[in-house]
């Protein structure tokens, strides 16, 4: 099976980074992007700042394989946008891959030759198909390995409190939006423009929406965003501050501080919704599960994570967690429940492996429903994987990374524990409360 490309599902940072490496070592490799471009996904956040700089956005072997074509490294602005990651970076590395990339390549299946999961035989040295869907119609490729770096930017968790949507989420279709606002779109400006908006979520995508609706605030008269959290107290969201090493993360964590300080922000915590209806006003009432329900709202804003679309993956034999649909040597490493950190050891083929022979995956995907992930850890992972599928085994098992601490650990990420804990530190039942942040204004 060595005469056969290793197969590499999605063209974003580690999907490329990926086939770099299998580059470098004299692998064969075919790249299939369902968008039309390198980086897809990241083109439709492209206004977001990202808060890693560029030294860690660009992959070794990336760079090995960019500067004999004259390609410089990035210096400037030192944290992009995701248009200037995407423009800068991952387009010309995909356009030194050149044929080895395939755009409008949409992945519906991929197996075992000839076997489906419930057949033994075969499975160590049958090759991989893989079910592909064009403009053409559909084609079976056969692969050696497949490295799935498709991500979870198309599958955003819903607003429903329980991991499915609220009564009445779809049907509010139309004034629910699950990506950061771009607000330098006038007709976005003036869809949020003196609206009651409500944004739920903690994560980072969920400060950067506050930030940035807070300043539009400030220039749009009777703009207000009402800030719904699930968990029960404030706690840690806002990050390390000072003490995250990476500065743009810590300082995206001041600047939401400073937001909510300036009076355009509400925060709700414990608020974990149930249901979504329409008032007389044709405006949404948002109702929790323990049946408190907020003012009117006129459109809502949805950043809660994102979840690993595995249907094509079915008939693989995958030892996925069954709480974070992440490889299960991994879970425990990025488990919210067990830490709050952000911060995981380096890791790599030892914790992506499956017991599907030569099947991985790697980047945000391999997180499964787990949060915060960095562009460098996915690249170290790449790096393992393909030393793995070389048959260097010694470089596979090297660590070759060191990552960043975000400056803050500790408790539990995603839920409160019961009363009776509340004295070892955690916070006690959640209750729909309004509450007053204050904080020192920061600027990235």
């Amino acid at each position: 099976m060595d005469e056969l490309p290793v197969v590499v599902v999605g063209a974003g940072p580690v999907g490329l980074a990926a086939a770099a490496n299998l580059v470098e070592r004299e692998i064969p490799v075919l790249v299939l992007e369902a968008g039309a471009r390198a980086g897809s996904a990241v083109a439709q956040w492209h206004h977001v700042r990202l808060f890693s700089a560029w030294p860690e956005l660009v992959d070794p072997a990336a760079v090995r394989l960019l500067e004999p074509t004259g390609w410089q490294r990035p210096e400037r602005p030192a944290y992009p946008t995701g248009r200037q990651w995407a423009e800068q970076y991952l387009q010309p590395l995909a356009e030194v891959l050149g044929d080895r990339v395939r755009y409008g390549a949409r992945v519906v299946g991929v197996a075992r030759r000839g076997r489906d999961r419930v057949v033994d035989a075969g499975r160590e040295s049958e090759p991989l198909t893989v079910h592909v869907r064009t403009a053409h119609g559909e084609e079976r490729i056969t692969a050696r390995a497949v490295i799935d770096a498709s991500g979870t930017w198309g599958a955003p968790n819903p607003l429903g409190g329980d991991g499915l949507p609220g009564v009445g989420e779809n049907a509010a279709a139309d004034r629910i939006s699950y990506r950061v606002p771009d607000l330098s779109d006038e007709a976005v400006r003036a869809r949020y423009a003196g609206k009651r908006i409500a944004v739920a979520g903690s994560g980072h995508s969920a400060l950067t929406a506050l930030v940035a609706l807070a300043e539009f605030a400030e220039q749009a008269p009777g703009t207000r965003i009402v800030w719904l959290l699930r968990r029960g107290a404030v706690g840690a969201v806002f990050g390390g501050g000072e003490s995250d090493q990476l500065p743009a993360r810590g300082a995206l964590g001041l600047r939401a501080k400073a937001a909510a300080e300036a009076g355009h922000v509400e925060t709700v915590t414990g608020f974990r919704t149930a249901a979504v209806e329409s008032d007389v006003d044709g405006r949404l009432v948002l109702e929790s599960f323990d049946g408190h329900t907020l003012d009117p709202v006129d459109e809502v804003v949805v950043l809660t994570g994102f979840r690993p679309d595995l249907s094509w993956l079915s008939e693989l034999r995958l030892d996925l967690d069954a709480t974070l649909q992440a490889p299960v040597a991994l879970a425990p490493l990025i488990d919210p429940n067990v830490h709050s950190c952000g911060t995981v050891y380096p890791h790599g083929v030892k914790e992506l492996s499956h017991p599907e022979p030569n099947v991985f995956l790697v980047g945000m995907k391999s997180y499964g429903r787990a949060p915060t992930f960095l562009a460098m850890t996915g690249y170290e992972q790449a790096r393992s994987v393909v030393a793995a599928i070389a048959g260097d085994r010694a470089a596979a098992e090297r660590v070759e990374l060191v990552l960043p601490e975000t400056g803050v650990c500790g408790g539990s990420g995603v839920f409160d524990e019961p009363a009776d804990t509340a004295a070892s530190g955690c916070c006690g039942p959640a209750g729909a409360v309004e509450v007053s942040l204050t904080a020192p204004a920061a600027r990235c």
